[in-house]
């Protein structure tokens, strides 16, 4: 067995708008840059995913389309992004349509837990997180079969927590049926503004729900990570000390550290 198994995350919000694609691409690149190597699957027909790490249009040749429908491996499909050890599976519209495609053929809710099995006994990646859509589908369900555990990104507005007793309920279903390892590797509070006390508040909530599943790191409101996207750039690599960079550091940090001492504990 390999001394780092590969671990696959599904980065998954039913919410819209809580930061998951950013937190998708800035985590994924700072796990890179940690010395991890990293997949990033980008499960969104919106494929902003692929477009904030700087992939065009014309470069996706090869997409998460086509490996869904067995048309490519995993290895063929992943395209290099500016960072080494950050690889990426590009989506474009053409997912949006998977799920009619599929219909009712066999095993259409394993079709990337299949297509990962080779990469996870002797592929180059450490980690695979996967952006999930913001809504219950055949693509969220793929990702949560996957899966070993579900990362959630909860931005720290009014709302954070309206939306999550259906994710906990859609986690409870693929674990009933699909996944029965699937758990919540945790959660992360996105969008922080320290000036407005509603933020702290929700801070307080989440951590009383959730206890140590939250992470320490926190992400906060930064106009550098606003920005990065349309640069087609991780923040990390758009302005490596600004807050935000600094803050997917000590998450990624964070994420490692936890992932260390789970391995030693099943050990």
């Amino acid at each position: 067995m390999s001394a780092n198994p590969l671990r696959v995350f599904a980065i998954a919000n039913q919410k819209g708008g809580v930061g998951k694609t950013t937190t998708a691409i800035n985590l994924g690149t700072a796990l890179a840059a940690c010395g991890e190597r990293v997949l990033l699957i980008d499960a969104d027909p919106q494929g902003n995913c692929s477009t904030g790490l700087g992939i065009g249009r014309t470069a996706r040749r090869t997409t998460l389309y086509d490996v869904l429908m067995g048309e490519a491996p995993v290895v063929d499909a992943a395209v290099k992004t500016e960072l080494p050890g950050l690889d990426v599976i590009p989506a474009d519209a053409d997912l949006s349509g998977i799920e009619i495609e599929l219909g009712q053929t066999a095993r259409r809710s394993y079709r990337l837990r299949d297509a990962l099995e080779p990469i996870r006994a002797n592929g180059p990646y450490t980690y695979v997180l996967i952006d999930c859509p913001p809504s219950l589908n055949v693509l969220t369900v793929n990702a949560m079969t996957a899966a070993d555990a579900v990362f959630v990104p909860l931005q720290c507005e009014f709302f954070a927590l309206e939306g999550l007793t259906q994710l906990m309920r859609t986690i409870e279903r693929i674990r009933g049926s699909l996944n029965p390892r699937l758990e919540i590797q945790g959660v992360v509070l996105t969008m922080y503004d320290r000036r407005n006390s509603l933020s702290e508040q929700v801070a307080r909530d989440v951590r009383e729900y959730f206890g140590d599943k939250v992470y320490d790191a926190i992400i906060p409101r930064n106009v550098r990570v606003s920005e990065a996207p349309s640069f087609g750039k991780p923040v990390l690599l758009y302005d490596l000390k600004c807050a935000g960079s600094q803050a997917y550091l000590k998450l990624a940090r964070e994420v490692i550290s936890r992932e260390r001492d789970r391995q030693a504990q099943a050990a």
